[in-house]
């Protein structure tokens, strides 16, 4: 039996929102997130963090989803950063080349610290 994703939105503030996952981010799950994301950019939220705390399990379908949401952010001239990777993901992100593109922070809240002090006026 799988641990079926879920996902939150537990901040969301100007450009800015917290997507915070928990369970299997796998094939079946990745489409979900990649939705919940893309809905937040469309709202203006384009600077997203991803809390992955909670995540149990990444395939090669939850990374896909993570650079797609990254280039959709990127699109709408906003930013993916990642919080809380768990060990395995965060190996698996390291030998795909991902953590050269993808900042992350130890937590959402160092993460969302961050991106908040990187805002720019326009």
């Amino acid at each position: 039996m799988t641990d079926a994703i879920h996902i939150d939105v537990p901040h969301t503030d100007a450009a800015l929102a917290v997507i915070a996952l928990s369970g299997e981010f796998d094939s079946a799950a990745a489409p979900a997130v990649r939705t919940r994301a893309l809905e937040l950019i469309a709202a203006g939220h384009a600077d997203l963090v991803a809390d992955l705390s909670g995540v149990t399990f990444c395939d090669s379908s939850g990374l896909g989803a993570l650079v797609g949401i990254w280039r959709c952010a990127k699109d709408a001239d906003g930013s993916l950063t990642l919080a809380a990777i768990p060990d395995r993901l965060s190996r698996l992100l390291s030998v795909t080349g991902m953590d050269t593109f993808l900042p992350a922070y130890p937590s959402a809240e160092a993460a969302l610290a961050a991106r908040q002090g990187n805002r720019t006026t326009v």
